[in-house]
């Protein structure tokens, strides 16, 4: 059985700020509080291969993988995958930015498979990830709407 998650967040921010902020992959370090470094690899048009590493986990392992991601401006989604798996058998990522009242409802669609050998198995890193996604996703949505704030106070 995959895992398969779906989570979204209203953002009261204009929709460029937070497409744009959230696109800026060498940025992400500023934005997730779980990456300790994002190195954008290659470019190529629309999609940019990129290295992620995490802060070191409760066993002091820096987890660290290479993904790609193609944004489409025109639908406001992007389509990732990991490159270099890891534990899992594959990772699908794809998120989607709606226009709703005076912001943006950001969309973030999981799936994936863990690996047999991976240290666990797919309900339980459906659960992590819902619980982080939803801790990641706050982070954002605080940042972001206090840069809108500034923003329009300037």
């Amino acid at each position: 059985m995959a895992g398969h998650t779906d989570n979204s967040v209203f953002i009261a921010a204009p929709m460029d700020l937070v497409w744009e902020r959230t696109n800026d992959i060498a940025g992400w370090p500023q934005l997730f509080s779980e990456y300790a470094a994002a190195e954008v690899i290659a470019r190529d048009g629309a999609t940019v291969r990129f290295r992620l590493t995490m802060h070191p986990d409760e066993n002091g392992i820096m987890w660290s993988w290479v993904s790609e991601r193609t944004a489409d401006l025109a639908t406001r989604t992007t389509r990732s995958q990991r490159v270099e798996p890891g534990p899992f058998k594959y990772m699908f990522l794809f998120w989607e930015y709606l226009p709703e009242g005076d912001g943006v409802r950001m969309r973030w669609v999981q799936d994936f498979e863990m690996k047999p050998t991976a240290p666990i198995g797919d309900d339980a890193m459906q659960d992590r990830l819902n619980r982080n996604t939803a801790i990641q996703m706050e982070r954002i949505k605080g940042l972001l709407e206090a840069e809108a704030a500034a923003l329009t106070s300037a």
